[in-house]
């Protein structure tokens, strides 16, 4: 933990909202903010770290606005809401950024977001990553607002994230990885119901000497492989979160793959950035620094950043106020 004063607040909202600074620095400085953004309680720096992160929509970069949707979605406060609102019913922002707003709206869970979520849900005329989105955000705020979750028994998870969907409730004493497994790969089922697979599987890949984690790992890695590009990048996403090196066989076919999409291989990218450590890593992030996709590279460059931070051992990836300056 560390005091920010409202010249670290500054420092870090100058940082995140220059164009001219690196890309790498800019994420450091919009870590550092969401910390201040998500304290519970929240303090007399909680809304000018909210505004700061909202400030950076103007970027030219999906990729960071994609991010500032994240982390807004993280801090469980209410004035996140219009920013992400703002976002979400934009048409001429970029899909990736509108998809990551509303996961956000689903994050926060505030039923006051579910007429802008089914409006764009039920919109046959709106992209299909968008709607599939809404969907699941929808699914999320209902669930969040129920007596179901009330009665529901969840795993504790090592993961302090707000995720797009809670694992699935504890049936039995031991989780079945087959069963699990069934339900995240079948298609004919809500995305919220798979979403919710998804995360059981995680949990049980964590920590990753579990005897339940190469099977978990397996068990998603086949998600890599569902139609649908919103599901693929959550797989690849949750990859991310929990580090571990069976993901990278995987993860490097998925950002090799010139074919899929850009949302999906700039998961991939920061997955293993996040994996930075693990021998061959960082020679596989350095082949796509020139790639097509702006998305790509601007995740190579993050993941770099990230799998220098790896190597280093750092604390805490983000640009710590005591160094801000």
């Amino acid at each position: 933990m560390y005091t920010v004063t409202d010249e670290t607040l500054q420092t870090l909202t100058r940082v995140l909202n220059d164009e001219n600074e690196s890309l790498a620095r800019r994420f450091r400085a919009l870590f550092s903010l969401k910390h201040v953004a998500c304290l519970q309680p929240p303090t007399d720096k909680t809304l000018p770290a909210i505004k700061a992160i909202a400030a950076a929509f103007s970027s030219s970069s999906a990729l960071l606005k994609h991010e500032l949707a994240y982390c807004l979605g993280q801090t469980r406060n209410p004035d996140s809401l219009s920013y992400l609102h703002d976002v979400v019913k934009d048409p001429e922002e970029d899909a990736m950024c509108r998809h990551e707003a509303a996961e956000a709206l689903g994050a926060l869970g505030y039923e006051s977001s579910l007429e802008i979520l089914k409006a764009l849900r039920d919109n046959a005329n709106e992209l299909e990553v968008v709607r599939e989105t809404c969907d699941i955000a929808v699914d999320r705020i209902l669930w969040e607002n129920s007596e179901e979750k009330k009665a529901e028994q969840l795993k504790p998870s090592d993961f302090t994230s707000i995720d797009p969907a809670p694992p699935a409730p504890l049936a039995t004493e031991e989780p079945s990885i087959p069963d699990l497994e069934k339900t995240l790969l079948d298609t004919s089922i809500p995305l919220f119901k798979r979403y919710r697979a998804m995360f059981a599987l995680r949990d049980l890949a964590s920590p990753p000497d579990l005897p339940t984690a190469a099977p978990a790992i397996d068990a998603l890695s086949k998600g890599l492989k569902d139609p649908s590009a919103l599901f693929r990048h959550e797989i690849a996403f949750v990859f991310g979160q929990l580090c571990h090196p069976a993901s990278v066989p995987c993860l490097t076919e998925c950002l090799s793959n010139q074919g899929e999409m850009g949302m999906v291989r700039h998961e991939a990218a920061e997955a293993l950035g996040s994996l930075g450590e693990v021998d061959g890593v960082e020679d596989t992030l350095k082949k796509f620094v020139n790639d097509p996709e702006q998305v790509v590279r601007d995740s190579i460059i993050v993941a770099l950043d990230m799998a220098e931070y790896e190597k280093n051992g750092d604390i805490e990836y983000a640009l710590i106020p005591a160094t801000a300056a």
